[in-house]
């Protein structure tokens, strides 16, 4: 019981210090601290014994393997936005796109263009570095508030897109291997709930904005966003390339070498913007020293949270939720969109959902029955919703490292979209696979 009260209470710590602001390389060790001492942890290895987890051991695996894993990709996505922000090809593909589709429509650009992206097989980490200077200019030239930035970014990386049938982000590919489906399992109901989401949290996002408007909101520009106003601007056509160029070698390579593809990518990218338009660059070697220190924080500061995963993971309340979870009586969709979906909260990730409810409810349901590709889908969309709970690594780099927005700013609308919205869409899907 006392370490229930403990892993419930670290989350909620690390959710309210996320929320006022903490520094999260503080905020991260200190909720579980909580963890582990309510746990009965041991807070060193030299006091654990063999084999036995430990407070610091599992807290810095959690950390270091995070980095280890997403090192080159923070640090190349970074740079390859920081270069399409200084080069100009940020602003010029933002004034073509509002020149064509009117300033009003700035967000669904945004939209449409990470769901390009994340659809296209680049992480969501990558594809908010890679758009976020696109979505502050086309919020500059609309006058929205650009605390809805992150909101639209992850709108259109983690709902319709990222747990799709079709995606090759790995939300879709977790569950073929314990299903053994494909990656176009259910997409019947995959193509309804994703338009469902598309349309119902576009229209959301928008309601949002226009309602902040009227109470007097506009962009407010910041000592950090560039000032300098640009005579010439590169061509948007040949601007378009380096994300092109993204798209195509990750899609290419992505079956071959995983996420490891997206080095090449981003690499191809960064090669790619300074040779379309090196002589539109402001300062170069600027952008490049940027992106570096905002993929460094960016990264910790998603480490930081991981970390507590790894302690929270270890505990015997961790155990006891994911055996409750897994074994919910009634329907066995159900059952394991409230499995997924739980254990994706506590552990802040959406593949860590999938990769620990799986294994135990795959066997199981199976045996009963169930039609695999049903629950494919259903655990696809329900990882993806309390994944995103102020705590989320994805959350904490896109409204912080990214955007730097305050989370008390920027989370109540990035919440609705990437929580609410995808919780809808589980149960539309857990409804559609029960009625047909």
């Amino acid at each position: 019981m006392l370490s229930m009260i403990g892993l419930i209470g670290g989350l909620a710590l690390l959710i309210l210090l996320t929320m006022i602001g903490m520094n999260l390389l503080v905020a991260g060790p200190l909720s579980a601290f909580i963890v582990a001492i309510t746990s009965g942890l041991p807070l060193f290895p030299q006091l654990a014994g063999k084999n036995e987890p430990d407070f610091v051991t599992n807290y810095m695996g959690g950390f270091t393997g995070f980095i280890a894993s997403w090192y080159f990709m923070f640090l190349i996505g970074a740079i390859f936005g920081k270069l399409m922000e200084d080069s100009g090809a940020a602003d010029s593909i933002s004034k073509w796109v509002t020149d064509r589709i009117g300033v009003k429509k700035a967000a669904l650009a945004v939209v449409i263009a990470c769901a390009v992206l994340t659809y296209g097989g680049v992480s969501l980490f990558v594809v908010a570095f890679s758009v976020y200077p696109m979505a502050l200019s086309l919020f500059k030239e609309a006058d929205l508030p650009r605390r809805f930035i992150p909101a639209a970014l992850g709108f259109g990386s983690t709902t319709f897109t990222m747990t799709s049938a079709g995606s090759p982000e790995i939300q879709n590919w977790i569950p073929i291997e314990f299903l053994g489906t494909t990656p176009y399992a259910g997409w019947e109901v995959s193509l309804v709930v994703a338009v469902f989401m598309m349309i119902f949290g576009y229209w959301w996002l928008k309601k949002m904005i226009k309602k902040a408007i009227s109470r007097g909101e506009r962009f407010e520009s910041r000592e950090t966003d560039s000032t300098q106003v640009r005579e010439k601007l590169p061509n948007p056509y040949l601007s378009c390339i380096p994300l092109l160029i993204v798209l195509g070698i990750s899609f290419s390579f992505h079956k071959s070498l995983a996420q490891s593809a997206l080095i090449i990518a981003l690499l191809g990218g960064c090669i790619s913007v300074y040779l379309i338009n090196r002589k539109y660059f402001i300062d170069f070697s600027k952008a490049v020293t940027e992106g570096t220190i905002g993929a460094i924080i960016a990264i910790a500061n998603t480490a930081a949270v991981v970390g507590f995963g790894g302690v929270a993971k270890a505990t015997p309340a961790f155990s006891h939720a994911v055996d409750a979870m897994t074994n919910i009586p009634g329907s066995p969709l159900i059952g394991g969109a409230i499995a997924v979906c739980i254990i994706a909260g506590l552990t802040g990730s959406s593949s860590g959902g999938q990769s620990i409810a799986l294994p135990l409810l795959a066997p199981h349901y199976l045996d009963m029955g169930v039609n695999p590709d049903a629950l494919h889908r259903v655990a696809a969309i329900s990882s993806g919703s309390l994944d995103s709970l102020p705590q989320g690594g994805y959350v904490v780099t896109t409204i912080r490292a990214i955007a730097g927005e305050k989370h008390k700013d920027a989370y109540p609308a990035f919440g609705a979209l990437t929580v609410v919205v995808p919780l809808l869409g589980v149960i539309l899907a857990v409804v559609l696979f029960m009625i047909f």
